[in-house]
């Protein structure tokens, strides 16, 4: 079973037979691939019934709920890893996820979009817009993006919440990394792939 490059990554940082909780786990292709190849028991959340019922078919474990509506459902240390994939940007409140994230399972790894990359500065500093593009083709008043966050931001924040990272990978927009990535990862990475503790 192949997976998307940046779930591939993720999958390297997941133990086999380990306990994993998907936040937003769309049609479960993580989840699949971890029960399938590593022996991990996984459960999934996501909002979308459409794609919640993909992963039904599938012989998926997943719940409806909205992460935004606190996790309060799951008790400490259920989970060795919580993952959450392209979500941390579409959440009202990221901070207090991140938290969840990491009171429910030992550890986290979390995917999100660079806002500080240079194409998005071109964009705004050339035609004065917000930038739309193939990887992120929406404009301003209908993108799920609401709090746009930089690979520094996200830093400080794991940095005043005594968060440690335990991983860091910088990749373009095809989930490649390269040396010109890793030594201007705010300025030339456009998306996050990490893996944080307590």
């Amino acid at each position: 079973m192949s997976l998307r490059a940046d779930l591939q990554i993720i999958q390297q940082w997941i133990q086999p037979g380990s306990r994993v909780l998907d936040l937003g786990c769309g049609e479960g292709e993580l989840l699949r691939y971890l029960r399938d190849e590593k022996s991990v028991q996984g459960y999934g959340l996501e909002i979308d019934p459409d794609k919640i019922n993909r992963c039904i078919e599938t012989g998926l474990s997943v719940i409806e709920q909205n992460l935004d509506h606190s996790l309060d459902n799951f008790a400490d240390g259920s989970f060795d890893t919580v993952v959450m994939t392209q979500s941390l940007q579409a959440l009202h409140y990221p901070d207090r996820v991140l938290e969840e994230m990491l009171r429910i399972g030992h550890e986290g790894i979390l995917t999100f979009p660079n806002f500080a990359h240079w194409r998005c500065r071109w964009y705004l500093g050339t035609k004065g817009r917000m930038p739309v593009s193939e990887f992120m083709p929406y404009t301003w008043y209908n993108t799920p993006n609401i709090h746009f966050c930089t690979f520094q931001d996200f830093e400080d924040l794991c940095r005043s919440r005594n968060i440690q990272i335990l991983d860091r990978l910088v990749v373009d927009q095809t989930h490649r990394s390269s040396r010109i990535t890793t030594l201007w990862p705010n300025l030339l990475g456009e998306v996050a792939i990490y893996r944080v503790t307590r």
